[in-house]
């Protein structure tokens, strides 16, 4: 969308700065390439990518209020009337520039600071994912953590188990230099989980875990009693389920989906801890190489965190 094309006097215009890549972008690429294309009732048509979009309000309508051109806003991808934005929705944020359908400050958009770089901005919805998980562990001062998985959403999990002033949290991941990133932002310790005893670990440093299918049963044998897993990760595929050991421990599993709320209540956080979450981000690709960005993204291991950025 260019800028001329701005209508509607409850819209708001984005000049896109940064958009982060997630993993759902990588999996629509996976299903149809670049451009990306998802199968919507029976048919491959084209999707819009990216939903983690930080830029600048260039055009406001005229109804709209608490917002101004020059704003610096971070984007509800959820709240787009027609349909999530980078995620089979209408728009996306993988663009110069953005429409905002319905603009209002608090629920489609977040004004952030100058002081606050756009593609430090643009972790904003990941970090909502995270820090929901986070919310739904109702992990507290005296647990101890367990987070499997360090790629951006179990890092940023991470961060806000810290800041929530849990005591110890404990990184598991099979890459080195992930686990070195996570000592990084504040985790207490890590466990290589491909040449240690990942039981024997947890013997001494499990507690309340967020973590995915393919450590469940990993989990479920080093449980204590009442602890509890998180499951944030997109599961493709089932798996067999050890009920006996979790009613050894009484472990309770549960799901977290998204950012019901907290999807700008991250964003104050965001502003305060930068400096922690700029850590996360391993590459910054101009938009005129995106493809070598998607690479990246494509890689296993090959990076963290990729942010696609677009000139001012």
């Amino acid at each position: 969308m260019r800028q001329s094309a701005f209508t509607g006097s409850k819209a708001a215009l984005v000049h896109i700065r940064a958009c982060g890549i997630c993993g759902t972008d990588v999996t629509f690429v996976h299903m149809g390439g670049m451009p990306a294309r998802s199968h919507l009732g029976g048919d491959l048509v084209p999707v819009r990518l990216g939903h983690e979009p930080a830029g600048e309000v260039v055009q406001v309508g005229a109804e709209v209020t608490g917002l101004n051109v020059g704003d610096r806003v971070v984007v509800n991808p959820q709240d787009a009337p027609t349909g999530i934005i980078g995620c089979g929705g209408k728009y996306g944020g993988m663009s110069e520039y953005l429409l905002i359908e319905n603009a209002e400050v608090g629920r489609s958009v977040a004004v952030f600071p100058d002081s606050v770089p756009f593609d430090v901005a643009s972790l904003n919805e990941p970090m909502a994912v995270a820090r929901h998980c986070v919310n739904r562990s109702e992990a507290g001062p005296e647990d101890r953590a367990v987070v499997f998985g360090a790629g951006p959403i179990g890092l940023g999990a991470a961060i806000w188990l810290k800041l929530r002033g849990v005591k110890h949290v404990v990184v598991a991941d099979v890459i080195p230099s992930r686990l070195e990133k996570a000592l990084a932002v504040g985790a207490d310790a890590v466990i290589n989980s491909a040449e240690e005893d990942v039981i024997a670990r947890l013997t001494e440093l499990h507690g309340h875990a967020a973590g995915a299918a393919a450590v469940f049963n990993t989990v479920v044998g080093a449980a204590k009693w009442g602890a509890k897993l998180v499951m944030v990760a997109v599961q493709k595929k089932g798996f067999d389920i050890d009920l006996g050991g979790m009613l050894r421990s009484e472990l309770t599993l549960i799901a977290s989906q998204g950012y019901p709320t907290e999807i700008f209540g991250v964003t104050p956080e965001l502003v305060e801890h930068q400096d922690r979450f700029a850590k996360l981000i391993s590459h910054r690709v101009p938009s005129s190489q995106i493809d070598r960005a998607f690479e990246l993204a494509l890689t296993p291991g090959a990076a963290k965190k990729v942010v696609v950025t677009y000139d001012a």
